[in-house]
């Protein structure tokens, strides 16, 4: 998600903030006035707020839009941006902020109109095929599954002679007319009525045809034995008597003949109202679909229409009755649209929290074969399998969030739900409230009747816990009883409330450092490191950069809309050269920005488009100075250099591990800890 600061929290700032916030990730709002309405809403919306713009600048933000009009202001802005910030004014960023909005809206509008129609298509009774003018099936709607005997699945995409052999929908493609109410007889032995229409376009070009039938085994059966017309009769009031769906009959003048319990259900008309009045009669909003239907002997589908007197919204099929080639009336269908409506509320809002609340990745998406990227995927298989809590170790860019997603969704709990949780990006006073939840009154601002925290809604799912070497005091001792006691209590409450949460916690932080500094609890540690899993960084699985090259240069063909087929072998030995202090998010960069770089018609990553990456120690300054310019962070270092001193001390005692730790002055379990980290080997030091 883009990150974008707002300079300016006038009017136009606080129209800016409210079309971002729902689909940006907004890193701070800035004005010279505190009290200015864009500063008031961004902190109702716990967004960060300020009146200098210099002390939220970084190289991280994405997008800058200055909302000021001044002139002053947006010169300075452009000149100390960084050159991956885009600067926007206040206007561009309106007109596109709308334009995105708009655009989301039709694709909802789209997604809601196609499910209709698919909820439509498979909720009659009558059996649907649709096939392209190559003849193969495109549409099979569960009625026709079971007239068929043939599932969906098998039929689209087949040939309709391969499903239905005896199809007569080849023809229409070739006559283009017409063919109403044909009985057919089915290779399975079952009779149908069928009508049969070809696709047309406004071009008037042929693009399909449509075929709608029903089985009408059991009745032509039935009337074959029964010849007295009024127990025929008898029985198929019966049978419509019956049906769940509501129907009405009228006869070749338009006058009601015939309705159901169902009719009466949905419409609240009785039969005294309906029989032997105008097909008008039970129409609240809307046109007869059968007076058109006699008027032109075409069946009507999908029609949509308010009946009764509580003007339900309904959806009607309506169809021909022809006996003999003569017009005797029409029969009607009627779909209750109230029902559908709301199961395409639930289903809407259900995908919404979807979107928010599911795990992304896989297992699949963590890219390594190298050994050292192989045992931590083992090992996070094994965690996935059990309740116990996960603690994910490694430098920031490894990959630990990717780990937490996966683990969570190869668990038995990855049809619930996966909460994220940043510990370093809430501050302390809101980190607990957020956590824990808060009950009304717990402090000034508290929503009336509480609210629930991350804990609770994570409730039967998981809980990824990233930074977790930030937390505060205060909220290490909460999170203590939440491990020991599956329970919590809210802010400004006193009933604990039990939970049932698996959490994978994750931190880059040395936590037996902050053991010894007094800065985390040594008893929260042992609780959170009972499955730790180490995630070595990028310059220890170099192996794999081909591989995650491979991978990463497919996802900025997709958000850049390029088609880069990979990286040459002299670009590729640089990357692999180098020790990639920011790991694989340094790689993802690099790779990135080489791209931007590539005139279209390249498709290969050469050594000129990559920047220059310096080599560590092999790198000599300018100046002819003998120190080596250290591309390592000061943390990476010192575990180079933390990691030597072990082995050294390892080799002397001659894989002693117990002097060893008394001579490095440490415990024999964090020497343990650290053997594990830095993959050293005592085999044959003795």
């Amino acid at each position: 998600m883009q990150k974008i600061m707002i300079v300016g929290a006038g009017k136009g700032g606080i129209a800016i903030l409210d079309i971002f916030k729902q689909t940006a990730s907004i890193a701070a709002v800035i004005d010279i006035n505190p009290n200015a309405p864009g500063i008031l809403a961004a902190q109702e919306a716990g967004i960060p707020t300020g009146v200098d713009w210099q002390a939220y600048l970084s190289a991280e933000l994405d997008i800058i839009i200055e909302v000021t009009g001044d002139e002053k202001v947006f010169q300075e802005l452009r000149d100390a941006r960084s050159k991956s910030t885009v600067l926007i004014p206040g206007s561009v960023a309106f007109l596109l902020a709308t334009l995105l909005q708009e655009k989301e809206e039709l694709i909802k509008t789209l997604r809601k109109i196609t499910y209709e129609h698919d909820l439509i298509f498979n909720s009659s009774g009558d059996g649907m095929v649709v096939i392209n003018t190559e003849g193969i099936i495109t549409l099979f709607n569960k009625s026709a599954e079971k007239i068929i005997g043939n599932k969906r699945e098998r039929a689209e995409g087949r040939h309709v002679l391969e499903i239905i052999p005896t199809s007569k929908l080849p023809r229409v493609l070739l006559t283009r007319k017409i063919e109403s109410n044909q009985e057919l007889l089915l290779s399975n032995g079952s009779k149908i009525i069928t009508t049969r229409i070809p696709i047309i376009d406004e071009n008037d070009q042929l693009i399909g045809a449509f075929s709608v039938f029903k089985d009408i085994t059991e009745v032509v059966n039935l009337a074959e034995e029964i010849t007295n017309l009024k127990e025929i009769q008898t029985m198929l009031q019966a049978i419509i008597h019956s049906s769940d769906e509501a129907i009405s009959v009228v006869d070749e003048d338009g006058r009601g003949i015939m309705i159901n319990p169902a009719y009466t259900r949905i419409t609240g008309l009785k039969e005294e109202e309906v029989i032997g009045q105008p097909a008008t009669a039970d129409i609240s909003e809307g046109e007869s679909m059968h007076m058109k239907v006699l008027q032109t002997r075409r069946p009507v589908r999908g029609a949509a229409m308010r009946v009764g007197p509580k003007k339900k919204e309904v959806v009607v099929n309506v169809a021909p009755i022809i006996v003999d080639g003569k017009l005797k009336g029409s029969v009607g269908v009627i779909h209750d649209m109230s029902e559908i409506q709301s199961l395409n509320r639930e289903l809407h809002r259900a995908r919404q929290i979807i979107r928010t609340l599911e795990a992304k990745y896989s297992f699949e998406d963590i890219i390594g074969q190298s050994e050292e990227m192989t045992i931590p995927i083992e090992q996070a298989k094994l965690g996935a399998k059990t309740p116990a809590t996960v603690l994910l170790r490694g430098e920031s860019g490894t990959g630990k969030e990717l780990f937490a997603h996966a683990i969570h969704n190869a668990s038995d709990r990855k049809f619930n739900k996966f909460i994220r949780v940043n510990c370093a990006a809430l501050s302390e006073s809101l980190l607990e409230s957020e956590l824990f939840g808060y009950e009304e009154g717990a402090f000034s601002g508290a929503k009336r009747g509480g609210k629930r925290g991350f804990f609770e809604e994570a409730n039967s799912g998981s809980i990824f816990l990233d930074e977790i070497g930030d937390l505060p005091a205060n909220t290490q001792a909460k999170l203590l009883r939440v491990l020991q006691e599956r329970e919590i209590v809210r802010v400004g409450g006193t009933k604990p409330v039990p939970i049932n949460v698996r959490i994978i916690a994750a931190t880059n932080v040395n936590l037996e450092k902050a053991i010894a500094n007094g800065s985390f609890r040594e008893d929260l540690y042992y609780r959170l490191n009972r499955m730790p899993i180490h995630i070595p960084p990028l310059k220890r699985r170099k192996d794999d950069i081909p591989l995650l090259c491979e991978r990463l240069i497919q996802k900025i063909n997709q958000d850049y809309g390029r088609n880069v087929e990979g990286v040459s072998n002299r670009a590729l030995k640089k990357l692999m050269a180098y020790d990639w202090p920011g790991n694989v998010r340094e790689l993802e960069n690099v790779l990135g920005r080489a791209i931007i770089f590539l005139h279209y018609s390249e498709t290969i990553i050469q050594e000129e488009h990559l920047p220059e990456l310096q080599k560590g120690e092999e790198k000599k300054r300018e100046s002819g100075e003998t120190d080596p310019i250290r591309s390592e962070t000061l943390a990476t270092q010192l575990e180079i250099y933390e990691e030597s001193v072990i082995k050294s001390t390892l080799h002397s005692m001659k894989g002693n591990k117990t002097a060893a730790a008394k001579v490095l002055g440490i415990s024999v379990r964090n020497l343990y800890y650290k053997l594990e980290k830095y993959g050293i080997e005592t085999n044959g030091m003795q």
